[in-house]
């Protein structure tokens, strides 16, 4: 697993040492070598990397869990991973999950925790429920 660009940020040192000792029921933390990384399940079912590129506005799902917002990527050629990334948080977190193993919802919770201690930037998940009249 190679770092992402800001990885070495204090915030990601924060988001590190509170990553939890496990992610659903069955899949638990692994040593990682690159900094500001965590992996679990054998073999790996989850990878995350904290420092990712900050995502612009998009209209690509969001979801709001326990205070952490979360754009979520279903990569066509995989049809059986996805990718999180944080909205609205700096730096970014970016997380790769086995969607045959584990649902968003289980890893995007276990996760808020250490995810909550990166500062907001001012972004975060809308609807058109929020769009004025």
């Amino acid at each position: 697993m190679s770092p992402a660009a800001d990885a070495n940020s204090v915030e990601c040192a924060q988001v590190t040492v509170h990553l939890p000792d496990s992610i659903g029921e069955s899949e638990t933390r692994r040593e990682t070598d690159a900094q500001a990384t965590g992996a679990w399940g054998e073999p790996t079912s989850v990878l995350l990397r904290c420092g990712a590129t900050e995502p612009g506005p998009t209209d690509l799902p969001c979801y709001t869990i326990q205070g952490v917002d979360w754009i979520v990527v279903s990569p066509e050629d995989d049809p059986e991973s996805a990718i999180l990334t944080t909205y609205g948080r700096s730096p970014a977190v970016e997380v790769i999950f086995d969607t045959t193993k584990l649902t968003g919802a289980s890893v995007m919770g276990d996760l808020a925790d250490a995810v909550g201690y990166l500062p907001t930037n001012g972004r975060a998940c809308t609807s058109a429920e929020d769009l004025p009249s």
